[in-house]
């Protein structure tokens, strides 16, 4: 999970500095003459919808674990028709932690 979210982050931070490095580059490299311009405007718009949706993809993810969570761990699963050790004693907190090995 940490994996997903570390390359999720890297992801993001390329997309955001991908058009600078390359316009700083561009410029640095003299390939654009003084008559030809950037249309600030639609660079701008285009960084917007780049932004738009990588942070939809994000939320369809994130969206999308939550409703597996809900899923997997609903009271209905046959999974978990067994109670767990701790929920078979009435109070969990006087269970002793030599059962199991902890």
């Amino acid at each position: 999970m940490k994996t997903i979210i570390v390359v999720s982050v890297v992801t993001l931070v390329v997309l955001a500095l991908f058009p600078q490095i390359h316009f700083a580059s561009a410029q640095l490299g003299q390939k654009t003459s003084e008559k030809q311009y950037i249309n600030l405007r639609a660079e701008v718009w285009n960084e917007f919808f780049r932004m738009t949706t990588a942070a939809f993809v994000v939320g369809a993810i994130v969206s999308g674990t939550m409703i597996w969570l809900v899923w997997r761990f609903r009271e209905s699963n046959p999974k978990n028709k067994t109670p767990t050790r701790w929920e078979k004693f009435d109070d969990p907190t006087t269970g002793t932690y030599e059962e199991g090995g902890h």
